[in-house]
């Protein structure tokens, strides 16, 4: 008895998936050309003087070269690269930090856009005065402490060795 009950909700089951799947199929609409325009900055944010590479898609007409604009760093064309347009530009150290529109204008009219910001901080001219560096080289004062260090502890390993071996009385 137990084989026929197993088939029919076997069967059951498959039907109300193919319902499912039916409902699914004629309910979806497909993809509409024209949304996947878009453009992207990396890294973001970005310090002032560095490269960054830009990334974007003009939906169908990826295989043209597109304009890019933006007051971070002027006019830059993108150009195909496998199946995305691509370019780099390197911001002017002098650049002013801030958030600056980037647009990008598609040979096939579409258009997108982002925001870069940029940062402008001032790099050390030289390492932080954090002391003599005693260790650092040649032979200053932390070379003789250490050699010091090391004979203080021979010494105090060589009476304690000769303490055990030593005579008993």
């Amino acid at each position: 008895m137990r084989g026929p009950v197993s088939h029919r909700a076997l069967s059951a089951v498959l039907s109300v998936l193919g319902l499912v799947a039916m409902f699914v199929l004629m309910t979806v609409s497909p993809a509409r050309a024209g949304e996947n325009v878009f453009i992207e900055v990396t890294p973001n944010p970005a310090q002032a003087g560095s490269r960054v590479s830009i990334r974007a898609s003009c939906d169908n007409a990826n295989n043209r070269q597109a304009e890019v604009n933006s007051d971070a760093f002027g006019r830059v064309m993108l150009r195909p690269d496998n199946g995305f347009l691509t370019g780099a530009v390197t911001i002017p150290s002098n650049k002013q930090a801030g958030d600056y529109p980037v647009d990008l204008r598609c040979s096939n009219g579409n258009t997108a856009s982002t925001v870069l910001t940029v940062l402008n901080m001032t790099q050390p001219s030289k390492g932080p005065a954090t002391g003599g560096g005693g260790t650092a080289g040649g032979r200053g004062v932390g070379s003789l402490l250490l050699v010091g260090g090391l004979v203080a502890v021979t010494v105090v390993a060589g009476v304690g060795a000769r303490r055990r071996t030593g005579p008993r009385d």
